[in-house]
């Protein structure tokens, strides 16, 4: 079965064809979910299932649990039952969700829906819990899911409602693929789940933007959720991206909490051509992606940098094949710390993709765990010293489940400002020499472009 989403206005299933107005909405019942890991990894990083595991869900069935009454509504303004208190929230210095899609799954798929549970063992064995640091972390253990008004804020109503529709198919099929998207299939619980991962991002946006007004350290944020987003476009999927997250989490800090400056940073290995088409005319939603030059989508030129009033407001760098840390350190402090501090943001969310890694199969940087160190830290006193600190961390790509579970857990240390662990699971041995004149001569480039 394969699904096509032809603009705004059509949507085709297999052969036929039928029309959507775009106005039309659909009603989704939406709920509260609870998710605990039942996986580990073993002294290899190789997963063990739990011998409680249940059959079903060995099997990839849905297992999310309801553990709330229906929810009609996105997170508003004002009081939220779901946001942790006050008090809690000033002592923390982290706070997370997880929203794994364990549902959302094809055999052997890259974008696993082992990674989620991959970083969440790992930050039980790294001892990066609230079971072992107490107030320090907190884990959202209730969030809504995202309305569809959330995410008609970035994309098509006709794509939305298309894909809801779609999940009667999936559910006959098994699985479905939707033409013209890249590598993007969808299962009967994809829409859901993908509402749920938005719904996540927004949570701890209200989360975040509630402590800032508390405290002048507030925790940073981060999303553990997939499908990825930012491939996705506003017309649809694409890249394995369902849902643009990180846009529709930046629409909602505008809309609910008026954030009106919004600094996006994305430094998964591939550009993030969802986002960056999402707000290419609009001046107060600053794009910054870093991406491997030629690699998937083939998008993010140099030479694209807004358009209208939003000339400007987005930045493209490609970086050459072989760059590692010593290149992103000098991208991050010649290029990201003077556009953000130009730009003065309310906000920064990151779209954190750790396919960058060595070790990654899926592209050829060569970051380690500490170039994610690096960053997360480095992020982190950007934001204090910007915008209150307020800055929340949207999990992306990244299929080697040891590299992707050790960045994000040596990420998590960087917030703690705790020392990086990275030696620990880094070999020097196998990199090799940075293309240093050709990163060089990049950076330059896009200096000169952006009167940097």
């Amino acid at each position: 079965m394969v699904i096509s989403f032809l603009g705004e206005e059509s949507i085709e299933y297999g052969a036929g064809q039928r029309t959507v107005g775009s106005g039309n909405m659909f009603l989704v019942r939406h709920h509260l979910y609870k998710w605990k890991s039942h996986f580990r990894i073993d002294a290899d990083g190789k997963f063990v299932e739990d011998q409680f595991f249940p059959k079903n869900l060995r099997s990839g069935r849905r297992f999310l649990r309801s553990i709330g009454a229906s929810i009609t509504c996105s997170n508003g303004i004002g009081k939220d039952p779901y946001i942790p208190s006050n008090e809690k929230i000033s002592d923390a210095r982290l706070i997370y969700a997880v929203a794994p899609a364990m549902g959302h799954n094809q055999e052997s798929h890259p974008e696993s829906h082992f990674r989620v549970p991959a970083i969440v063992n790992a930050l039980e064995k790294m001892e990066m819990t609230p079971k072992f640091r107490g107030s320090e972390i907190i884990e959202l253990q209730s969030f809504k899911p995202a309305s569809v008004d959330d995410i008609a804020s970035v994309h098509a109503r006709a794509y939305v409602s298309g894909l809801e529709k779609a999940m009667d198919q999936a559910s006959q099929q098994g699985i479905i693929f939707i033409d013209g998207s890249g590598p993007t299939y969808a299962t009967a619980t994809t829409f859901h789940e993908s509402l749920v991962a938005a719904g996540a991002g927004i949570a701890l946006v209200d989360s975040v933007v509630a402590a800032s007004k508390n405290c002048l350290d507030p925790p940073v944020g981060f999303a553990l959720i997939r499908p990825p987003g930012h491939h996705a476009i506003p017309l649809g999927p694409m890249g394995f991206c369902v849902f643009g997250n990180v846009a529709i989490a930046a629409r909602y800090a505008q809309r609910a909490h008026g954030l009106k400056r919004v600094f996006i940073i994305d430094f998964d290995v591939h550009h993030g051509n969802g986002t960056n088409d999402a707000f290419y005319d609009d001046p107060d939603i600053f794009f910054l992606s870093t991406h491997q030059d030629g690699s998937y989508p083939g998008t993010g030129k140099v030479d694209e940098v807004g358009r209208g009033d939003g000339e400007g407001t987005t930045l493209n760098l490609p970086l050459p094949g072989g760059s590692g840390d010593i290149a992103m350190t000098t991208v991050f402090d010649e290029i990201i710390a003077p556009c953000a501090q130009r730009f003065k943001p309310d906000i920064i969310l990151v779209s954190a993709g750790y396919d960058g890694h060595v070790l990654d199969p899926l592209a050829s940087l060569q970051f380690t765990t500490g170039t994610y160190y690096m960053l997360a830290s480095k992020i982190k006193l950007l934001a204090k010293d910007l915008c209150g600190g307020r800055c929340v961390f949207f999990l992306e790509g990244g299929y080697n489940l040891k590299s992707l579970s050790y960045s994000v857990a040596d990420s998590f240390r960087a917030f703690l400002g705790e020392q990086s662990l990275a030696s620990e699971f880094d070999n020097p041995a196998i990199l090799y020499e940075e293309p240093s004149t050709k990163v060089k001569q990049a950076i330059q480039r896009v200096k000169h472009i952006h009167s940097l």
